[in-house]
C-alpha cells in the first residue's frame, strides 16, 4: 500500500494553511536590500508563487534591473497553502499580494471563475495562444514537461519504461525489485501532483492500470520535487513517475535519466494572475509583460521553465504532446464531489499507512 496520508478533502480543506516556505527581497544593483524593505506602497511588488525562489532568480532579478523604481518581495509557497491565501484575501480576509504565480493551473482559474483576479491586456498578452490565457484575467508563462525519471545507474536498460503501457508492465513483471522504489506526489499535499493525476484520469485509458501497479510496488507518494528528485539520485527510488521536468533539469544529476512518456506526455504552463485587491496593479502588469517579453522568455528558458524537447533526444512525436489549457475545463477537477470521489478512488487503491 502506498506510504501517505490519506485525509479526506474536507478535512484538509479545514486545516489552517501553511504560511510562505521562503522569502527573498529583489532590487536593482546598487540598491540597499534593507533599505528597500521601508519602501513606500507603490513602489513596492509582492510577488507568491509555488517556483522555487532560486529558480525563478533570474528572471526576478532580470525584472528589478529593468525597472530600478521596483523592489519585489517574493514569496515561495506550496500549492494548496497559496490557493487557500489567495481565496482569503479575495474575500478581505488579510492582505494579498501584487502578483500570484502557481503549477496549481485549476486552483487558479477557479480563482479567476471567483471573480478574484482583475483583467489586463497589451500586445504581450494578446499574443499568447487561447490555451494559455482566459478572460484576460489569467496566463501562461512557462511550458514544462511532466517526466519519468530514473536511476540510471541502478536500472537496467531493459527495464527503462518509454511509455506508461511499459511502466504497467515492469510492475507487473517486477514487483518485488521495485517494492517501495517508485515514488510520485502526494495527491493531497500537492496541487500539482493532483492536477497530474486528475488529467491522467481523464486523458489515460492505463490510469486504473497504473493506480493497480503503485498498490503491488507499495509506491511512495510524497508532497514535493525536490525530495522526489533528490529520493532517485540517492537511490531511495529507483524511478518516479509524474514529475516536473524544469525542476529535473535546473538541479542535473549524472545518474538521472529523464523519460517523456511516448503514449503522451503533458506539459503544464504555470499560470499568473493579477488578485483583485492588488496595491500594485500597475507593477504586476509590468511584471507579466516582462516574464512575456524576449527578454523575460530567454530567462525563463535558461531556467528551464520554457522546454521544448528535441525530439531527436526524446523521441516524442507533437502528437503525443498534451497541453494542460488554461481554461474553464479544468474547474472540472475542482468540483467538490468530483475531488471527493477522485481521492476516495486513490484511498481505496492504495489504503492508508501513516508516516
Amino acid at each position: 500500500m502506498i506510504r501517505a496520508l490519506a485525509l479526506l478533502l474536507m478535512l484538509t480543506l479545514a486545516l489552517p494553511a501553511r504560511a510562505q516556505e521562503a522569502v527573498a527581497v529583489f532590487t536593482a544593483p546598487g540598491v540597499d536590500t534593507d533599505a528597500a524593505a521601508g519602501t513606500a506602497p507603490g513602489v513596492s511588488l509582492i510577488v507568491r508563487s509555488t517556483t522555487d525562489i532560486a529558480i525563478l532568480a533570474p528572471a526576478l532579478t532580470g525584472f528589478v534591473t529593468r525597472h530600478p523604481q521596483i523592489t519585489i518581495r517574493y514569496e515561495q509557497w506550496g500549492s494548496n497553502a497559496l490557493y487557500a491565501d489567495s481565496l482569503r484575501a479575495c474575500e478581505g480576509d488579510g492582505p494579498g499580494a501584487d502578483v500570484v504565480i502557481s503549477s496549481g493551473v485549476h486552483q487558479m482559474v477557479d480563482l479567476v471563475n471567483r471573480a478574484c483576479a482583475q483583467p489586463y491586456r497589451s500586445p504581450l498578452t494578446d499574443a499568447l495562444p487561447d490555451t494559455r490565457k482566459w478572460r484576460n484575467e489569467i496566463w501562461g508563462i512557462t511550458q514544462e514537461a511532466a517526466v519519468t525519471i530514473y536511476n540510471s545507474a541502478l536500472v537496467p536498460a531493459e527495464d527503462v519504461p518509454q511509455s506508461r503501457f511499459a511502466l504497467l508492465d515492469l510492475m507487473r513483471r517486477s514487483p518485488l525489485r521495485y517494492r517501495g522504489k517508485i515514488a510520485t506526489y502526494d495527491i493531497q499535499a500537492s496541487g500539482l501532483g493532483f492536477l497530474f493525476a486528475f488529467m491522467d484520469s481523464q486523458a489515460a485509458t492505463t490510469f486504473g492500470g497504473l493506480l493497480e501497479g503503485f498498490s503491488r510496488v507499495n509506491a511512495v507518494a510524497t508532497c514535493c520535487s525536490a525530495e522526489i528528485i533528490q529520493g532517485v539520485a540517492e537511490g531511495r527510488y529507483l524511478m518516479a513517475y509524474n514529475v516536473l521536468g524544469s525542476y529535473v533539469a535546473s538541479a542535473p544529476q549524472a545518474n538521472i535519466g529523464i523519460i517523456h512518456p511516448t503514449d503522451y506526455t503533458l506539459f503544464l504552463s504555470r499560470a499568473l494572475v493579477i488578485p483583485r485587491g492588488a496595491a500594485n496593479a500597475q507593477g504586476a502588469a509590468l511584471f507579466l509583460d516582462y516574464l512575456l517579453s524576449p527578454e523575460g522568455r530567454r530567462a525563463l528558458t535558461e531556467a528551464n521553465l520554457i522546454q521544448q524537447p528535441d525530439r531527436e533526444d526524446t523521441s516524442l512525436p507533437e502528437s503525443a504532446r498534451r497541453f494542460i489549457s488554461i481554461d474553464p475545463t479544468t474547474l472540472v477537477a475542482m468540483d467538490r464531489h468530483r475531488q471527493l470521489n477522485f481521492i476516495a478512488k486513490w484511498r481505496g487503491t492504495f489504503g492508508q499507512i501513516a508516516p
